[in-house]
């Protein structure tokens, strides 16, 4: 499980993180701060079905579940077969 969150969160520092914007952990809230906007939320979610071919309904897939590395790598093992 550590290696999924690591591959989410260095996901989110290449991704969205700027150079100057403190260190982000697993538990940092990524939405809430503004790190994570609604467009990149979409991005983030194409990336994690694509990586681990899964189909995550658009229903789950709130900014509350992608608020952090742990509620995205929980919402990730959901649809894990």
């Amino acid at each position: 499980m550590d290696d999924m969150k690591d591959l989410v969160l260095n996901y989110v520092i290449k991704e969205y993180m700027e150079d100057g914007d403190e260190e982000i952990t697993y538990d940092t809230p990524l939405i809430s701060s503004g790190y994570v906007d609604s467009f990149s939320m979409v991005s983030l979610l194409v990336f994690l079905e694509n990586k681990f071919t899964i189909k995550i309904p658009p229903e789950k897939a709130t900014p509350e579940a992608f608020d952090n590395v742990n509620s995205i790598v929980a919402l990730v093992k959901q649809y894990l077969k």
